[in-house]
């Protein structure tokens, strides 16, 4: 999956794929976590917003199905 980079203490890049509703968060220290069944407007809201870390954080994490890469 394609990400891109944003501007975060925590978050180096996220992707999402629209079909799936799957979001991809790759964090600085490497690691990478998908996010299932996540709605697109979410994941706008979360590139979208002043902190991409706290929005995931406080909206994504313990409230969608994950995985580890």
């Amino acid at each position: 999956m394609k990400r891109d980079a944003v501007s975060s203490q925590n978050v180096a890049s996220v992707g999402y794929d629209q079909q799936t509703q799957t979001l991809e968060v790759e964090f600085h220290n490497g690691s990478v976590y998908q996010y299932f069944d996540v709605p697109q407007h979410v994941y706008q809201q979360l590139v979208g917003g002043v902190s991409v870390g706290k929005y995931l954080n406080e909206e994504i994490k313990g409230n969608y199905r994950y995985a580890r890469l």
